[in-house]
C-alpha cells in the first residue's frame, strides 16, 4: 500500500488538517474524498508526526509531517493523439512547449482526450510518470491561457523542476491586456486567495480558512484609452492568481468570462517567458514566446 508524506510549511500554519490533505490529493489526482479521508483517520491510516490523527479539524503547524496510506485509484489509460504541438526546445530531459489557447493541459474526469498530454504522448518518445495521470506535467496553464510551459521527460528531471516551482525560484513572466488605465507604472498585489464561498469553481481574495498567501508584481508596458498592457510576475502559484488579483484591483483581464466583464475572442493572458535551472546541466535557461498579435491590435483600436 503506497504512502504519501505531506510536510506543512509556514504558509500552512493554522490550517485544518483535512483541507490540507484534500488539497494535496486534488493536486496529485489521488481521488481522495473527505468522507474517505474520515474513514482512513478512523482506521489510523493518517499519522501526524508519527501519531494517529483522529480529528479532521486539527490545526496543523509549520514543520508538521502527515503520512497517509491508501490504495490509489486506478488511472484509465491516456491515448496518444496527433494534435498540433509547437515544441520550442527539447533534449533528453525536458521539452518546452508553446501552448495554444483552448487546449487543456492534462486529462481529467470527463475529459480524457484532446489535451496537451494526449499530444505529448504522440510527439515525444518518453515522459515522466511521477504522476501517471499527468505524465510529464510539472506545472500547468489554464485552458484559455497561451504560452511557455516546460515538460519533464523523466522522473529525475520532474522532481528537480517540481522543487524549483515549490521553492518559487522559477522565473515566470506573463503579458496581459486589462480593462481601464492602470494608475501605477509598477505595483505589487499582495493578498491571499482562496476558494469562493459561494461559487465553488471560482477563486476569490479574502482571509478565509482556505485562503493562501499570494503575491503578484505588475509593470505597465503600454496604455491606451480603454486598456493597459501589463507584464505580470507571480511570486506564488495560486489557482487563477493573476486573473483574481487583477479583477480585485478593478482591472480584470480582457476576455475573462469568469472574473471580468469585457468580452473578447480570447482570454488576453499569455505566458511569455519561463526561466529555470536545467535539471541536468545546472545552468539557468530561459525561453520566450511572442506576445499574441491580437493584444497589440486591441490596444491600437482604443488608442
Amino acid at each position: 500500500m503506497p504512502e504519501y508524506i505531506l510536510k506543512a510549511g509556514l504558509d500552512q500554519e493554522g490550517r485544518r488538517a483535512d483541507l490540507f490533505i484534500i488539497d494535496f490529493a486534488k493536486k496529485n489526482d489521488l481521488g481522495l474524498s473527505r468522507t474517505f479521508l474520515q474513514t482512513l483517520m478512523h482506521d489510523a491510516r493518517v499519522l501526524l508526526n508519527g501519531m494517529p490523527l483522529a480529528k479532521p479539524h486539527h490545526k496543523i503547524k509549520n514543520g508538521d509531517e502527515i503520512i497517509i496510506s491508501f490504495e490509489e485509484k486506478q488511472q484509465p489509460g491516456i491515448d496518444a493523439q496527433d494534435l498540433p504541438l509547437e515544441i520550442i526546445y527539447q533534449d533528453k530531459d525536458i521539452a518546452v512547449i508553446n501552448k495554444p489557447i483552448g487546449l487543456v493541459t492534462h486529462p481529467a474526469p470527463g475529459n480524457r482526450e484532446h489535451t496537451l498530454v494526449n499530444a505529448l504522448k504522440f510527439h515525444l518518445n518518453k515522459l515522466s510518470d511521477v504522476n501517471p495521470g499527468r505524465p510529464g506535467i510539472v506545472h500547468r496553464l489554464d485552458k484559455d491561457t497561451s504560452g511557455v510551459l516546460v515538460v519533464a521527460k523523466n522522473n529525475a528531471s520532474h522532481l528537480k523542476l517540481a522543487e524549483q516551482f515549490a521553492d518559487h525560484t522559477i522565473k515566470r513572466r506573463y503579458a496581459a491586456v486589462v480593462s481601464g488605465k492602470v494608475e501605477f507604472d509598477q505595483h505589487v498585489i499582495e493578498i491571499p486567495i482562496g476558494r469562493h464561498p459561494q461559487k465553488r469553481k471560482s477563486m476569490a481574495v479574502g482571509f478565509t480558512d482556505n485562503a493562501k498567501y499570494a503575491k503578484t508584481l505588475y509593470r505597465v508596458l503600454k496604455r491606451s484609452r480603454g486598456f493597459t498592457l501589463l507584464e505580470l510576475e507571480p511570486f506564488t502559484g495560486r489557482t487563477h492568481q493573476l486573473r483574481v488579483h487583477l479583477a480585485f484591483i478593478g482591472h480584470p483581464i480582457v476576455g475573462d468570462s469568469k472574473y471580468g466583464k469585457i468580452p473578447f475572442r480570447r482570454l488576453c493572458l499569455h505566458a511569455k517567458s519561463l526561466g529555470f535551472i536545467h535539471p541536468t546541466s545546472g545552468k539557468f535557461i530561459e525561453f520566450t514566446s511572442p506576445v499574441p498579435k491580437e493584444f497589440a491590435e486591441l490596444l491600437a483600436k482604443s488608442a
